[in-house]
């Protein structure tokens, strides 16, 4: 759950750019974002994520950019900056070895498994399968960029497709692994 709630900043932008215009999205977002690292400074069972972080400030900066450049974005180079921005985060994430996953799957388990290399594995390729769905989801905003006459539906499509298949995955895959015996 804890997973799938860091990317309430992205269904609100959604939503409220949906409702409100771009620039009400991206404010909303910087809010929720701003919501959730208060709630895990002020929590004792949660620490503060790179992910949160990474999305705090890619929020915060398009929306001071939006406001301060007075820019006027299209729905599809906006998603573009969020989804790729999303997708630098996570990547950036793997580079230095502490995929964002791992974070929340620690505040799952017990602290013996955290450094099990089964663990962290797991967590590389839980991490990586996301990745791939955010990786679709720029091709998407890609394409909805630089083929107008694509119907909006294929990248909606696409993004739900990708999101869904990961958080799927990320609840499938650790069963699975659990679900072997040891070798």
């Amino acid at each position: 759950m804890g997973i799938l709630l860091a990317f309430a900043p992205f269904f609100v932008f959604i939503v409220v750019e949906r409702l409100a215009g771009v620039t009400a999205g991206l404010a909303a977002a910087t809010g929720t974002s701003a919501g959730l690292l208060v709630r895990d400074v002020l929590s004792r069972k949660k620490t503060i994520k790179v992910l949160e972080i990474g999305t705090f400030l890619l929020f915060g900066g398009l929306t001071a950019y939006t406001v301060m450049v007075k820019t006027t974005w299209s729905i599809p180079a906006v998603r573009l900056w969020v989804d790729a921005g999303l997708l630098v985060i996570v990547l950036i994430s793997l580079a230095v070895r502490q995929p964002f996953t791992l974070q929340y799957a620690r505040e799952q388990v017990s602290r013996e498994l955290w450094d099990t290399p089964a663990f962290v594995r797991t967590n590389y390729i839980i991490t990586a399968v996301w990745a791939g769905a955010f990786a679709l989801m720029v091709a998407a905003d890609l394409m909805m960029l630089f083929v107008p006459t694509l119907p909006t539906f294929v990248a909606i499509a696409v993004t739900v497709a990708a999101l869904w298949g990961a958080a799927r995955f990320t609840s499938w895959y650790p069963e699975r692994g659990r679900a072997k015996p040891n070798q």
